[in-house]
C-alpha cells in the first residue's frame, strides 16, 4: 500500500497547487479544510444554496439544478423533462418579446388551434382528414404570427454580452441542469435573470421548439443505427422502472406536447424545494444569499414531488434482442445492479473499470490490443441512471470480419475470470488510484466542482457526501470487486442487445460470375 499512499499524496499536492490564495496554507491543507471552506444556505422556500469561495480569478461558475429528468416524464408526454429544458432559455415575460400584450393574445390562439387538432388526431382512423388539414394549416399560421413578435435568443444574447461564457444545460434521467460561467462582479445579473425564467416562465415558442425536439430525435434515434439500438436495449432492460423510456421522447408524444401540460410539469417539479443552486468561483457567502434572498426568494414554495414509487421486479432469465440494419455491428449487454448510495457501488465501478475501461482494462488488452477482436469495447456501472437501481454496461464493436457473437463470447470469458479469480492487491490499487485521479481532478476545476457539489446533493441529500468519496474507494477490497461479479453479472440478469448488419443478396452478381444468364 506504500507505493499507493504515495500516489495519493502526489496527487493531494496537486490539488493544494489549485486552491485559491484564500484557502489554508498548504501546510494545513487537507479535505476537510477544503470541505469547511463550502458553504450551504436554504432559503424559506426551500432553495439549497451552496458556495464555494475560490478567489484566485474575478470569475464564477453557477449551476442551477433541478432534481428531475427523463424518468420523471409524466405519461403520453415523455420527453417532457427534455423539452422543458429547451423552453427555459426562450426568455420570460420581461425578456423577449417586442410586444408582450399581443404575444400573450397570440400564444392563446396557438393554445386553441392545438387543443382542436390534438383532439383529432386521438381520434386515429376516425379523424376527418380535412379538418386535420385545415387545422394544421391553423396552427402553422399561428406559431408564424407568435413568432413574428419575439426577440429570439434575448436571455441567451443578454448573458453573453455581459461576459457569460459556456452557457449551456443539459437533461439527463435523474436531473436538469442549467449552467455558466459569469464575471463574479454580473453576479447579481445571474441572479435576476436565473430566477425570473424559472418564477414566471412564459414558455414561448412552445410549439415551434416542439420541431426542434422531433428533429432531433430523428438525427439522434430515428435515422441513427445506435440510437435505435440504445432506445431498444433500455426498453427491454426496464420492464417497470421509467429508465426504459426514451428521454427525448417518442415522436407521437412530442408531438403531443402542449403549453398547459408542459406548464403542469413545470410546477411540480421546478419547485425551490426540488432545486439546488451551486457556486464556486470569486463571490462572497453573505452576498451571494442577499442577493438569492431578494431574487430566489420571490418563487413560492411548493411542496417537494415525491420520489418514483415504481422499483424494476427482479429479472428472471436472460432477454435478448436484435436489430437489422445497414450498419457495422455493435453491441450492449446489460446487468441490473443497485443505485449509487448502496454499499456495493464502489466495488462495481471498480469492477467496471478493470474490465473494460481504458488501455490497461481486460476487455481492451484481450480484443483489442491482442486478440483484434473489436474496435471498441469498454464497461460503465450506474447507465443510463445512478439515482435509482441501475445498470452495469458493455458496449462493443466488433472489428471487420468479427461478429457480435464472437464478442460476447470473450466479454462472457473475462467477466468469468474475475468471477472465479481474486485480483491482486497491486491490481486493485491501480483501479484506486485512477478513481481517485479522476475524482481529485474534478476538484481543480469551478464548473466540474459546482456540478459535483449539486449531484451530490441531489443524490445523497447532502454535498458533503462528495468529500467521502474517497473513504469509499479506499474500502474496496479485492474479495468485495469478486463478491459484486459473481452477485450481480450472471445470465439471469443480463439483457443482450444486437445491431447486425444486412446483408444484401447479389444474386444478379453471382448468375453473372457462374455464367448463368436468363432466358
Amino acid at each position: 500500500m506504500q507505493k499507493y499512499k504515495a500516489l495519493f499524496t502526489a496527487l493531494l499536492a496537486f490539488v493544494i497547487l489549485l486552491q485559491p490564495l484564500s484557502a489554508p496554507a498548504a501546510t494545513d491543507f487537507d479535505f476537510s479544510a477544503l470541505e469547511k471552506s463550502v458553504f450551504e444556505h436554504s432559503l424559506d422556500n426551500g432553495l439549497k444554496i451552496i458556495v464555494l469561495p475560490r478567489h484566485d480569478a474575478p470569475v464564477v461558475s453557477l449551476v442551477t439544478w433541478v432534481d428531475v429528468g427523463g424518468a420523471d416524464d409524466p405519461k403520453e408526454y415523455s420527453g417532457l423533462a427534455h423539452m422543458l429544458e429547451h423552453m427555459a432559455f426562450k426568455g420570460t415575460a420581461t425578456i423577449g418579446s417586442r410586444d408582450a400584450e399581443k404575444e400573450t393574445k397570440l400564444m392563446a390562439d396557438e393554445d386553441r388551434i392545438f387543443e382542436r387538432l390534438r383532439l383529432e388526431r386521438l381520434k386515429g382512423r376516425l379523424a376527418d382528414p380535412e379538418k386535420l388539414k385545415n387545422l394544421q394549416e391553423q396552427m402553422n399560421k399561428a406559431i408564424a404570427n407568435a413568432y413574428a413578435v419575439i426577440e429570439p435568443n434575448a436571455f441567451s444574447n443578454i448573458l453573453q454580452s455581459e461576459g457569460g461564457s459556456g452557457l449551456n444545460a443539459f437533461t439527463s434521467r435523474d436531473q436538469t441542469a442549467y449552467i455558466i460561467s459569469m464575471p463574479s462582479n454580473k453576479l447579481e445579473l445571474w441572479m435576476a435573470m436565473e430566477s425570473e425564467r424559472f418564477f414566471e416562465p412564459l414558455l414561448r415558442e412552445m410549439y415551434k421548439e416542439r420541431e426542434v425536439v422531433a428533429e432531433e430525435r430523428r438525427m439522434t434515434v430515428d435515422n441513427r443505427p445506435m440510437g435505435k439500438l440504445v432506445e431498444e436495449f433500455l426498453s427491454t432492460a426496464f420492464k417497470a422502472h421509467p429508465y426504459g423510456n426514451p428521454l427525448i421522447g417518442h415522436m407521437s408524444d412530442i408531438q403531443n406536447y402542449s403549453r398547459e401540460a408542459t406548464q403542469r410539469f413545470f410546477k411540480k417539479y421546478y419547485t425551490p424545494s426540488n432545486m439546488t443552486i451551486a457556486l464556486v468561483g470569486d463571490v462572497k457567502p453573505e452576498t451571494v444569499v442577499e442577493m438569492a434572498e431578494k431574487y430566489w426568494g420571490r418563487i413560492q414554495k411548493r411542496p417537494a414531488p415525491p420520489r418514483i414509487a415504481t422499483v424494476e421486479p427482479p429479472q428472471q432469465g436472460e432477454r435478448r434482442l436484435t436489430i437489422n440494419d445497414r450498419a457495422q455491428p455493435a453491441m450492449i449487454i446489460g446487468w441490473h445492479i443497485p443505485a449509487e448510495t448502496h454499499d456495493d457501488m464502489p466495488a462495481l465501478a471498480a469492477f467496471a473499470d478493470i474490465l473494460g475501461q481504458g488501455r490497461t482494462s481486460r476487455l481492451y488488452r484481450r480484443m483489442i490490443r491482442d486478440e483484434k477482436a473489436a474496435v471498441s469495447v469498454s464497461s460503465y456501472a450506474g447507465w443510463p441512471g445512478s439515482k435509482y437501481p441501475s445498470l452495469g454496461v458493455v458496449f462493443c464493436y466488433p472489428a471487420p470480419g468479427k461478429t457480435n457473437a464472437e464478442c460476447e463470447k470473450m466479454i462472457y470469458e473475462e467477466i468469468e475470470k474475475l468471477q472465479n479469480q481474486l485480483l491482486t492487491d497491486e491490481d486493485l490499487e491501480k483501479v484506486k488510484a485512477r478513481a481517485m485521479a479522476s475524482f481529485i481532478r474534478g476538484l481543480s476545476d469551478n464548473m466540474g466542482l459546482a456540478q459535483q457539489l449539486a449531484t451530490y446533493q441531489q443524490i445523497w441529500g447532502d454535498w458533503r457526501q462528495l468529500f467521502r468519496e474517497l473513504e469509499r474507494i479506499n474500502k474496496v477490497t479485492p474479495q468485495d470487486v469478486q463478491r459484486v461479479a459473481k452477485q450481480y453479472f450472471t445470465a439471469s440478469n443480463r439483457t443482450v442487445s444486437s445491431l447486425e448488419t444486412i446483408v444484401e443478396k447479389a444474386s444478379a452478381d453471382k448468375a453473372t460470375a457462374t455464367g448463368e444468364t436468363k432466358k
